[in-house]
């Protein structure tokens, strides 16, 4: 299936505009699904204390950076692009007009009439600028499962069974409100 330049700068648009989430990866660190709004023409992230964490994907400015998003009714991936990283200068009016968006959508903000000087001060404003046709979209997409091995962590699922713990009775009810049979 080929399609045109057109094409491709639609999909991504109508993805990033009904998509709550992206999945951003940038030149270092996991890939990562970050809140955001679809504003002028780029992906709109908001990030810092208080806010998603950004600082450990290498978004910079000027930086690469490959954006994802999954299709609103099947869950999987609609399409993926590579992007290029701008950081609009506090208080301008790219970052003003950003931050308006962006204000809008954040939700259970602690300041909310406060946002935008606490964004200016502590928090990064990024604009992910699509920089090319889809990598992946419907037609072009990988025939592998695409799922990545888990990040390493000391937490477990399985484990031995303490030794003080009592043995769970065969046939017996379990859960809330259940009873002992009577004797």
């Amino acid at each position: 299936m080929t399609t045109t330049p057109a094409f491709g700068r639609a999909l991504i648009e109508e993805a990033a505009k009904k998509s709550a989430l992206v999945w951003v990866q940038g030149p270092r660190g996991p890939r990562r699904a970050l809140w955001h709004v679809w504003h002028d023409g780029a992906v709109c992230l908001v990030g810092g204390p208080g806010e998603q964490p950004l600082d450990d994907l290498g978004l910079a400015d000027g930086a690469p950076a490959t954006v994802g998003c999954r299709s609103k009714d099947k869950g999987g991936l609609l399409v993926e692009w590579p992007a290029l990283v701008t950081e609009p200068a506090p208080r301008g009016e790219i970052w003003a007009s950003a931050v308006a968006e962006l204000a809008g959508k954040r939700l259970n903000a602690p300041d909310a009439e406060g946002l935008a000087d606490r964004w200016a001060a502590t928090c990064r404003v990024l604009r992910l600028e699509p920089a090319g046709e889809p990598s992946r979209r419907p037609g072009a997409m990988p025939t592998g499962s695409g799922a990545a091995r888990p990040l390493p962590t000391p937490a477990a699922t399985r484990a031995r069974v303490p030794t003080g713990l009592p043995a769970r009775r065969a046939g017996g009810r379990r859960g809330r409100g259940a009873t002992q049979p009577p004797r």
